[in-house]
């Protein structure tokens, strides 16, 4: 008997034991599933209140949906009635304006079909009027320039024959300033009078030009030309010279006093001589004038 209350005792204690056990390890598995338990639930309360702010929000939208609705109903009225009203106007305005076409039409056919002949009567006859006067001006304007060319070159011919008759007189001044040199003994020294030299070379440069710049077939050019070319030959005769320098390059060397022009046509930097103002002469290899040019410089 004692025997069994010990046996009885020990498996008391055995399952005392394994039943403390149990519990402990029931708790170390139970306490994370109840901290897991209490975050959802923390969860749980976020959601409903994030839930209710939008119920709520969804709940104003559905307010304002709802006075949109009406305000377009609303709208959709105005817009049929005042689409009534125009249809009406633009009825009664279509039958107005035909009526009034109409009249129009009538009064055109009845009254103004003259007026409108009359119209383009008078716009033809002006016209006309225009063709002709046109017409005149043209036939004027040419008969003016044909009266200028004839004026021009009258007056062409008269100069060529004054200057011929200038070319005849110089000539024979030459002459006789060459005699007279040749009466003066060769032991004699006097100074000499270059006067009618410088002009007799005056007034070549200013034949040569005006005979370039005139027409071939004037009347009296190829004998003003021959006189020029006589006066020429009778000028180096008697021992002068103009060098040739129209239309050369320009050295500021040379002695003479030139006027700078520009010019857009030469070349940037070129400096040529085009217009000879006054000679240079030379007297027997001297110079005795010094030339005076205007020079074209290059943009």
């Amino acid at each position: 008997m004692k025997k069994q209350l010990v046996i009885a005792l020990i498996l008391f204690n055995y399952f005392s034991s394994l039943a403390q056990v149990t519990k402990e390890d029931l708790n170390q598995e139970i306490k994370p599933l109840t901290e897991k338990v209490k975050s959802l639930q923390s969860e749980n309360k976020k959601l409903k209140t994030e839930v209710d702010n939008l119920n709520s929000k969804l709940s104003e939208v559905n307010s304002k949906l709802d006075a949109l609705d009406q305000k377009t109903q609303s709208n959709t009225s105005d817009i049929q009635k005042t689409s009534s009203e125009l249809n009406g106007k633009i009825a009664n305005s279509e039958t107005t304006t035909n009526q009034k076409f109409t009249r129009v039409d009538n009064s055109l056919s009845k009254n103004s079909l003259w007026s409108i002949i009359g119209i383009l009567g008078a716009i033809i006859v002006s016209g006309l009027v225009y063709w002709l006067v046109s017409k005149r001006q043209t036939t004027d304007k040419t008969d003016v320039e044909a009266q200028i060319s004839k004026t021009k070159k009258t007056l062409e011919e008269e100069g060529v024959k004054l200057d011929t008759k200038l070319t005849e007189v110089l000539e024979t001044q030459l002459k006789l300033v060459q005699e007279e040199r040749t009466k003066i003994p060769a032991n004699k020294s006097e100074e000499i009078d270059h006067s009618l030299a410088l002009k007799v070379a005056d007034e070549i440069v200013r034949i040569n030009k005006n005979l370039s710049n005139m027409d071939a077939n004037t009347k009296g050019l190829k004998q003003l030309s021959a006189s020029v070319k006589r006066i020429e030959d009778n000028f180096a005769a008697n021992g002068y010279d103009m060098p040739e320098i129209l239309n050369k390059p320009f050295d500021p060397r040379m002695k003479m006093v030139a006027n700078m022009v520009e010019d857009e046509n030469l070349e940037k930097g070129s400096e040529v001589i085009t217009k000879i103002i006054k000679p240079q002469v030379n007297f027997k290899g001297v110079m005795i004038q010094s030339a005076q040019v205007e020079v074209s410089v290059g943009q």
